[in-house]
């Protein structure tokens, strides 16, 4: 009877000493393997006991498509994303995906247009694109809203209908900054396709043909182009000198 006794008694202890160690053990090997947890800004993700596997941070759509071996300033589409989110937050586009983009701070004779999916990280086209011809000659420089002006508007636009007029297969657009590009429509600033909008031209003098102020786009391109951003998406026309009257952007 008193060995069963001490038999009994040992078992306990031990079972006590054991459940004893349990906390020390876990903690061992939780400092022995990687981290469990992480704050929202680590890059590293636990893939086995020794060993971490860092992920970069989210690359932006500027990053990825590699915009500015293209060309695209960094700034002109910092700011037409801002514009265009905000312009989505107010229920003014129709399409939440696409993105027209011209680059006014480039030469004519660059590829300055850029259409973008932003949903799905792709550039549609990059083309050449044309600034009125009182806007300047190699580089846009002047713009108006005024009517008859032949110069361009800057700032934020939203597609309307197409049509087929004097220049082909045309875009209306409808300006969406007072002062700035308002009249743009009944201006008849539309995009449509011109024959002195090419690379030949560009490089026979410098530049390539000027419209009466519209962006004009290469005729080759020019239905793609139509039929892509049709019907509500956004377009930005970029020059640093409209920035400070934006009323979209301030």
């Amino acid at each position: 009877m008193k060995n069963r006794f001490r038999g009994f008694y040992l078992f306990i202890s031990s079972v006590v000493i054991g459940l004893l160690h349990l906390p020390f053990a876990f903690a061992k090997s939780a400092t022995g393997s990687a981290r469990l947890f992480f704050h929202p800004g680590d890059s590293a993700i636990t893939t086995s006991a020794n060993s971490y596997s860092f992920t970069p941070d989210l690359k932006s759509v500027y990053d990825s498509l590699h915009l500015n071996l293209k060309g695209l300033s960094q700034e002109a589409f910092d700011y037409a994303k801002k514009g265009f989110d905000k312009l989505i937050q107010e229920g003014r586009l129709l399409n939440s995906s696409i993105i027209s983009i011209v680059d006014f701070t480039q030469p004519s004779y660059k590829k300055r247009l850029f259409i973008i999916d932003l949903k799905n990280y792709k550039v549609l086209f990059n083309t050449l694109v044309a600034h009125g011809r009182n806007t300047g000659r190699e580089v846009a420089t002047s713009f108006s809203n005024q009517n008859s002006s032949y110069k361009s508007s800057p700032g934020f636009y939203v597609t309307k209908e197409t049509y087929e007029g004097k220049n082909g297969y045309s875009l209306k657009l409808e300006g969406l900054e007072r002062g700035i590009n308002d009249n743009a429509y009944e201006r008849g600033i539309v995009i449509h396709g011109a024959d002195y909008v090419n690379a030949e031209l560009a490089n026979a003098q410098g530049y390539i043909g000027r419209s009466q102020g519209c962006p004009a786009v290469p005729v080759q391109v020019t239905r793609p182009i139509i039929n892509t951003i049709k019907n509500g998406t956004c377009v930005f026309i970029y020059h640093p000198s409209y920035i400070d009257r934006s009323s979209v952007l301030n």
